[in-house]
Parts: structure tokens; sequence; C-alpha cells
């Protein structure tokens, strides 16, 4: 396959309270997270890097998706105001090549249709290269996750997938919410139990708390939660604040830009209602500029990725869609 297809494909790469209307504040679906403090990221031994170091962090009080954005919902948008998705469209080089170190030359005008990553079985063992494991694929989209001869009937109540940051953003603003702060997340994710690893504890069994791989990935999903991909919302208990999948299912984005130092710079301070850095870095891809996604997916298994983890951060492009990217929103609080 053209090598050019895999590059392009990672650039394009509490007290609880439920309640539709709070002084004519519309809050349907949401979940009050009530604010404090806790210890934001990890030392764990599994952890990684820029998870680190462990950092103290203030968080006032915000409304949250009781779950991830379903596809009913997203159509509601799409009907509504006549959205185009970014898979829906085609790439636009003078926009790609910023991402690019310079001097790199233009692919084939083949890549430049509308697509998206598409996940494939692969029977391998290196897990040393994801491009093995995902395909660019031409009409891959919302509505055809897997691409042409795929939909998402009978699917309504499943968390969207292949939306990009853009979309993400465009769909929160017109709920007249906005994308969680990834402080705001993970506080939300540990539903008030500080120090433990996952969102309902410490507890290693996954299939009864989270849609994740379970076999050996990329080859086998033995699905012994009974899903080989997305699940409906609400199919595992939510956590100690009514949040549902904050583990597994799909990742989901948040505002923030992805800086791989970002921690060692607030290690010293308390910080409050953080919003993240203000200039993006990943030094595998230095030349790209990433937001943040936290939660993992019903593709994380423990051999390769522990996105189900409290503190687990990862990053993509903001006009990266995916099989297995989504996202909730948060409201501000008014009184």
């Amino acid at each position: 396959m053209n090598k050019y297809i895999f590059f392009f494909s990672f650039l394009v790469l509490i007290s609880s309270c439920k309640t539709s209307t709070v002084n004519n504040f519309d809050t349907e679906g949401m979940i009050l997270i009530r604010g404090g403090s806790f210890k934001m990221g990890s030392d764990d031994i599994d952890s990684n890097l820029d998870e680190r170091p462990i950092h103290s962090v203030e968080i006032s009080s915000f409304w949250m998706d009781e779950t991830e954005v379903t596809n009913a919902e997203f159509k509601e948008f799409v009907d509504a105001t006549g959205y185009i998705t970014t898979a829906e469209k085609s790439p636009d080089w003078e926009e790609l090549k910023k991402d690019l170190p310079p001097n790199t030359p233009k692919p084939d005008e083949s890549v430049f249709v509308p697509a998206s990553l598409v996940f494939k079985k692969a029977d391998i063992d290196n897990l040393s290269n994801h491009s093995q494991w995902w395909e660019w694929k031409p009409g891959a989209n919302w509505k055809n996750p897997g691409g042409p001869g795929t939909n998402i009937e009978g699917k309504e109540n499943h968390p969207v997938v292949q939306i990009s940051w853009f979309d993400a953003n465009a769909y929160a603003q017109w709920k007249g919410r906005r994308l969680p702060t990834e402080a705001e997340w993970e506080y939300a994710s540990r539903g008030g139990l500080n120090g433990m690893k996952f969102s309902w504890g410490n507890e290693i069994k996954l299939s009864d708390y989270a849609n994740t791989w379970e076999g050996e990935f990329p080859k086998n999903n033995y699905k012994i939660d009974g899903y080989e991909s997305t699940s409906p919302v609400k199919s595992y208990p939510p956590n100690q604040y009514g949040l549902y999948d904050m583990a597994g299912n799909v990742w989901e984005w948040c505002s923030d830009l992805y800086n791989y130092r970002y921690y060692q710079s607030v290690s010293d301070i308390i910080s409050k209602n953080p919003t993240g850095p203000t200039k993006s870095f990943d030094p595998a891809e230095p030349y790209s500029i990433k937001r943040v996604v936290r939660g993992g997916s019903y593709l994380c298994n423990k051999s390769y990725c522990t996105g189900y983890r409290n503190s687990m951060r990862m990053k993509s492009t903001p006009d990266t869609g995916a099989m297995h990217t989504g996202f909730r929103t948060v409201k501000d609080l008014k009184i």
C-alpha cells in the first residue's frame, strides 16, 4: 500500500444531580460535578512520562454529559445545521503541510478524497507500528464508520465516531456548551476516588466495567464483554459521579492542546481550572499541532494501550477522525 496513505491517516489523523433545566439553563442529560481539588497524573510503574509528575489541581463545579454523545444526538445537530464533518471533506494540502517537515513532497492526488481511519484486524506480534492495523479508507465518516457498505442503523444509542476535534467543538457550540479541559475530564473520571487507577477503583477486571479489547490485540477479540466494537452508552456501571464510559468505548476529545512537557511546567504550583499549555509539542511528531484525547476505547488492551486508566494521556491532530474517537461536552455552572 502507498506509504502516503498511512502517513496522511495520522495527519488528518460529587454529589450528582440529574435535571433538564436549572434557571432556564439547559442541562438535559448532564451531571453536576461538584468542584474540588485532586492530584492529577500518575507515578505508577505503568504510567507514561507525560503523566508525570503528579501535581495539584483545583476545579470549579461544572456540568458534564452523562454519556458520550450518541449517533442520534449528532444526527440531530447535522439535521438542524447541515454541518459537514471533516471526514466528509477532501483534505487540503496547504493546511496539511503546515504539520509536516519543510519540503515534504506532495503525495499523489488519489489521497485527497473524503476519508478517515478504519481499524482492521492484523495477524502480527510486533506492535511498534500502529499503521499495521489502521487503513485510510475513502468514504468512511460518522454515518459510515467502517467505510462504504457500513452504517449506523440500529446504533442510534452508540457513541458517534469518526469525529474530529473541529466536529466535536462545533457540536458543543451548537448546544451552548464546550469541550472539557483535560483537568476537568480527569477530575470527573476519577469520580472522587483520588489516587485510584481506574474510574471504578483499582480492580483490574475490565469486562465488568469498560468496553475494551479482550484477547490478542490486534488479532483476536474474544468479546468477553459481548462487544466487538462500540457498545451502547450506559452498557456498563457509571462511576461514583454518575458518568458512563469514562473508561473504554471511545476516546474523548478535550479542549487542551497537547504538550509532552506540560505537567513538568505546573508541578510546583496549584493549578486552578487549568486550560492546558499555550503551545503544542509531541516529540514523536514535533511539527504537528495536537489536542488531547482521553479515556481509551474498545481497542485498548494492556499489551498495547491502557488508555482506560484515569491518568493516561493521548493526543491527535485536531483534523483526525477514527473509528474509536468521539466526545462528550461540558457546561459552566451558572447560578
